[in-house]
């Protein structure tokens, strides 16, 4: 391994910085590129990886993350996902712990030092790649690409794509994946500190095989570091020329002499990682248990397509789309799926020319890697690509179906091959046009700086979902994904009216849209619209047949309209369909008290309970029944209980108290009216009722008092006022009884 001098590195239009320095002020822009989002609060996909994941709390075994996926579901059933990142979810449950609870800005914080870290940490990799492998007498890296090395680094640190997995707290998957990346390169290199080449630390290509298994309990993505580490070892180590060794090979001209490459140890390096690859693949493919996930044609279209050739194309076309991102980041969306991206059906579709320039570009640079004259061109040229290409191999649908039509977190790895070829882009048009070269130093600067002002902007927009949600609209106005969670957002803030355009405009662009329509129709059944809730939910049902949740929702439209044969049909539907579903019994319960069914309706609510114990609404109608039906010491029996599993519920509280008043236990029951009230204080239900037991009690001026209480905050109270002037008349006539 020879020193290499770059040659155009000193016309990189940057200052020679020591190599700490360098690293610092990468860093310092990684920082200032994604810092907006330190606030941010939990977007998208954090609520399933993060907010509903149970394996980040304590009270959860630690164990589970390791048989469980990453959306905290269990590997071996059929509906995961099967992204298997135990160790990523290890540091959001450390993330967790430190913060006692979920509050997302360490969550944030974490994610912006990780990319800062390995933004800097790119200097040493880009160095190796672009100027060799070369080590000091203390056994450092030396960097002969200094310049070049550290405008890649710029490169990649502000580059808007990243702004998913940095500012996503998801996207720590990515980040500890291109982490541990990074790290198995670098110690695969240490391997070569020997100071001849044909010498190896073997400890060292264990480590890196490591780490390189540490990467992919990050991200599946991880394993792609041993092509990298493969590609480097022959191209730089055993400084093989692929173009030479081809024409050998087929010319059979000058047969290669195969025991000079021996010699160096290739082979064995190639077979331990060949080894230490399948092992973790075999292994990976067993703790997947019951095979690939499945994935739909919404999902990804293109793989559900018959003809195989408009398969390839529009493969072809997403890689495309993709080389696209890296090019020009300003159309950014955070989901890509749902007609986002319509199929090319045809030859005349206008839109395969993108994917014939992709190819004219990619055939350029690999002619360009493989018949340079330039040894260190063909040697740049070659592992950019390398570092380009490989990474994205597992998205690329070749080797299995994959769950998105264009994601832009998983190109975060290969972003750092392009990041590699743009720098050497710059320093080679310095270098061969040098009155240019003012131009060329302008140019960079303002690309850096849009970069990092396009990184703030984006950042921003992924503090909130509103933010996310509605920034989409103009990027994916075909996507009904994007109208669905616009229109989730605003009915989870109160806004329903305006949800409903953006739910109707998303069936409309999608017409099997299921979740949707159940969404749609659970709007519509609130605003008392029940014919067409009633029509929507059918249809959901019908389309989807095992969604449990449209089947409960049609159920409580249905027995809205008092069509109660059909409404008690749908509820056993969904619970067919979702065995463990408490919601569905709890309104199961009322259809049947609203048919007088009171037993059925107690073993219905009695269910719910039991698959959810603090379900309070359930407690709470079983004690309201039996108190109506007359059942009082039932009644108290089951207030109890309820109240020994959600002691601080106040409608239970009001609802047992009234039982107990009719008990005439009247200490206790005041007792759990005046609690209700510490708690639930402006409840003027609660006045009313303690001031009732009070009447009754025979204690007239505390009577009075929760009734004056009661009618101050609801002067139409039922009832309330009639009683508060009786009590009025009755103190009426004992002092004037009064001598």
């Amino acid at each position: 391994m020879a020193l290499s001098e770059v040659y155009w590195d000193h016309q990189i239009p940057l200052p020679k910085l020591a190599p700490l320095q360098a690293k610092v002020t990468v860093a310092l822009v990684a920082l200032l590129c994604f810092i907006s989002s330190y606030d941010g609060e939990f977007v998208f996909d954090d609520s399933e990886a993060i907010v509903n994941n149970k394996d980040l709390k304590p009270t959860t075994t630690l164990s589970n993350i390791w048989t469980n996926d990453f959306w905290g579901s269990n590997l071996s059933s059929n509906s995961s996902h099967k992204s298997y990142r135990p160790l990523t979810v290890l540091t959001f449950r450390l993330n967790y712990l430190l913060a006692g609870g979920l509050h997302p800005v360490g969550f944030h914080v974490l994610n912006i030092v990780l990319h800062a870290i390995i933004s800097a940490l790119m200097i040493d990799v880009f160095a190796v790649l672009i100027g060799g492998l070369a080590y000091d007498e203390k056994g450092w890296l030396m960097n002969y690409a200094p310049k070049t090395s550290l405008l890649a680094a710029f490169f990649f640190a502000a580059h808007p794509i990243h702004t998913e997995s940095v500012a996503g707290i998801v996207g720590r998957a990515d980040l500890l994946c291109a982490l541990f990346f990074q790290l198995s390169f670098l110690t695969y290199c240490k391997a070569f500190n020997k100071g001849r080449d044909d010498q190896f630390s073997l400890q060292w290509v264990v480590v890196s095989l490591l780490l390189c298994a540490a990467a992919m309990l990050c991200k599946e993505q991880g394993i792609t570091v041993l092509g990298v580490n493969a590609a480097f070892d022959v191209l730089l180590i055993c400084n093989v020329n692929v173009y030479e060794l081809s024409q050998r090979l087929l010319l059979r001209k000058n047969p290669l002499n195969v025991s000079d490459i021996l010699r160096t140890g290739l082979l064995t390096r190639l077979v331990l990682m060949g080894l230490g690859g399948l092992s973790m693949l075999y292994a990976r493919w067993r703790i997947m248990g019951t095979g690939p996930p499945a994935f739909t044609e919404v999902d990804n279209p293109a793989s559900f397509a018959e003809n195989v050739f408009l398969r390839i194309v529009n493969y072809n076309y997403y890689y495309s789309l993709n080389a696209w991102l890296l090019l020009c980041p300003w159309w950014l969306c955070f989901d890509w799926s749902m007609g986002c991206v319509p199929l090319i059906k045809g030859a005349t579709d206008w839109r395969i020319v993108w994917l014939l320039l992709l190819w004219c570009v990619l055939i350029g640079l690999i002619s360009q890697a493989l018949c340079s004259q330039d040894s260190q061109r063909r040697r740049t040229l070659t592992l950019g690509l390398v570092l380009l290409v490989v990474p994205f191999l597992p998205a690329c649908n070749i080797f299995f179906r994959v769950g998105f039509v264009v994601a832009e977190r998983v190109l975060y790895l290969s972003s750092a091959g392009y990041c590699l070829l743009l720098a050497y882009s710059v320093g080679h048009c310095c270098y061969r046009w040098t009155k240019y070269r003012r131009l060329l130093c302008v140019s960079v600067l303002l690309l850096l700086c849009v970069h990092v002002a396009r990184c703030a902007l984006r950042s921003y927009q992924w503090r909130s979902e509103q933010s996310l949600f509605t920034s989409a609209l103009s990027v994916c106005p075909l996507n009904a994904k994007v109208h669905y969670n616009v229109g989730k957002n605003l009915a989870d803030r109160g806004n329903a009216s305006a949800a409903i355009g953006y739910y109707r405009e998303a069936v409309r662009l999608h017409p099997t849209y299921v979740h949707a329509m159940n969404n749609l129709g659970n709007i519509l059944k609130e605003r008392n619209e029940l014919i067409e809730a009633e029509q929507l939910l059918s249809k959901a049902v019908s389309i989807q047949p095992d969604f449990a949740a449209a089947w409960m929702n049609l159920g409580i439209v249905q027995n809205s309209l008092q069509k109660f044969e059909e409404a008690e049909q749908s509820y056993w539907n969904a619970i067919r369909f979702r065995k463990k579903y408490p919601d569905c019994y709890y309104n199961l319960g009322r259809l049947y008290a609203d048919q007088n069914r009171h037993v059925d309706a107690l073993n219905a609510w009695r269910n719910a309970t039991v698959l959810k114990p603090d379900h309070s609404l359930a407690w709470n109608n079983m004690v309201i029944l039996l108190d109506n039906t007359g059942n009082l010491g039932q009644a108290e029996l089951i207030g109890r209980e309820a109240l020994r599993l959600l002691p601080n519920d106040h409608t239970v509280m009001f609802s047992l108290a009234n039982v107990l008043g009719k008990l005439q236990k009247y200490k206790e029951s005041e007792g759990f009216f005046l609690q209700a009230l510490r708690i639930n204080p402006n409840a003027a239900s609660c006045h009313g009722n303690l001031a009732v037991l009070y009447h009754r009690w025979g204690k007239l001026e505390l009577a009075k008092k929760h009734y004056e209480l009661s009618l101050k905050m609801d002067p139409v109270a039922p009832g309330t006022r009639d009683n508060y002037n009786m009590l009025q008349r009755k103190l009426d006539q004992l002092k004037h009884n009064t001598p």
